[in-house]
């Protein structure tokens, strides 16, 4: 996973030097947000590979002299199906109308958000990590 971080810390690079040429030319608030938003993904991207190769170390596929049979057994962990997902989507979906119809709405938005937020964060946390 090191070399995907490199890949996406040079992208975030890209979109960073890129959003200064386009502050410094365009001074245009819309396309500034846009390509700010796009640095800040890539980088959240490249710092999650980056810590995962930290954590789990090399993989076989990163490796030249390695086979087939190295990545077999048990991939990853893949929870079972979960209701915090619906929750947390109807959460959003409230407070998506609540900014179009007030902010109690929004309110209730969050407080059907935020149970669904806890549950998909804390729903598999006292498994054993392998």
């Amino acid at each position: 996973m090191k070399h995907e971080a490199y890949m996406f810390a040079g992208v975030a690079v890209f979109f960073l030097l890129t959003d200064a040429a386009y502050i410094w030319f365009a001074r245009e608030p819309a396309g500034t947000a846009a390509l700010t938003v796009a640095f800040c993904m890539s980088s959240v991207i490249s710092f999650f590979f980056l810590i995962n190769y930290r954590r789990k170390g090399t993989r076989p596929e990163d490796r030249q002299d390695s086979d087939i049979r190295e990545r077999s057994g048990i991939v990853d962990f893949f929870p079972p199906s979960s209701g915090y997902p619906v929750v947390t989507a109807l959460g959003a979906a409230v407070i998506a109308v609540g900014i179009v119809y007030g902010v109690w709405v929004v309110l209730i938005g969050f407080g059907l958000l935020w149970p669904g937020v806890f549950g998909l964060v804390f729903q598999f946390g006292n498994r054993e990590i392998r």
